[in-house]
């Protein structure tokens, strides 16, 4: 049985949406959100697990969407994920090998590889899937977060737990 993760990252571009980049003529860029990812931080809040957000964009967009969660580490413009998150780790005490990353693009690898427990979106890219421990049944933008915190729930026998501590309020 796995452990849960101490720390839950996540990038955004193709894991919570389908990575597609949306232009009107008015230069307004606009992303399409899966409400269903909202329970998969909605669960990692009720486990008191940390989620972190590294995304290599930086747009109001992924900030409205972060405050609207109450999602407390937004960090975007990331170029290097393992060093940022190595980084943001060692400052809590806080090995790699406990926390959990499902990114699906050549920027995640090498923290899809340092992490304890990797997975990526069925529609991730064939060298990702390759690097990863589970390849969700769900594409990017699907809800591909939410079953991502599913499937870490399911694999350390967590969802009494999950579900006493939810509040959707």
């Amino acid at each position: 049985m796995m452990q849960l993760p101490k720390i839950v990252f996540t990038d955004i571009d193709g894991v919570w949406t389908d990575g597609g980049m949306y232009y009107d003529q008015q230069e307004n860029e606009w992303k399409k959100f899966n409400t269903r990812d909202s329970a998969g931080v909605l669960f990692l809040r009720s486990l008191q697990i940390p989620l972190v957000i590294l995304t290599g964009e930086d747009t109001r967009i992924m900030t409205r969407r972060a405050e609207k969660l109450k999602i407390e580490y937004c960090l975007q413009g990331v170029k290097n994920k393992l060093e940022v998150a190595t980084r943001f780790c060692s400052e809590r005490g806080i090995d790699l090998k406990e926390c959990a990353f499902i990114g699906d693009d050549l920027i995640d690898l090498p923290l899809l590889k340092a992490v304890g427990f990797s997975a990526c979106p069925e529609d991730a890219t064939a060298l990702v899937q390759k690097q990863v421990n589970r390849i969700l049944k769900v594409k990017g933008g699907d809800g591909a977060f939410r079953a991502f915190v599913e499937e870490i729930i399911e694999q350390s026998g967590k969802w009494q737990e999950a579900l006493s501590g939810l509040d959707v309020s």
